[in-house]
């Protein structure tokens, strides 16, 4: 989708070079997809706390749950 933007050309071209990157179409791309994926990771923060935590777990009997006795490898 072809868009027009009036965009700061002092800027894009430092964040071009700091990315390593060769057009100002890839500089945007990057950025919108940092700012997805830091949007999502915000959203994430808001489970905090909502989560009930099982202290009984145990995660390495987890882990085991499937292998085979190292003797039959």
């Amino acid at each position: 989708m072809a868009t027009n933007l009036a965009l700061d050309d002092g800027l894009i071209e430092e964040a071009r070079q700091l990315g390593g990157l060769r057009t100002k179409k890839d500089v945007v791309t990057q950025a919108l997809l940092e700012y997805v994926q830091r949007r999502k990771q915000l959203k994430l923060l808001d489970l905090f706390g909502t989560v009930d935590f099982a202290e009984d777990f145990d995660a390495k009997a987890q882990r085991a749950v499937g292998r085979k006795p190292s003797a039959e490898l």
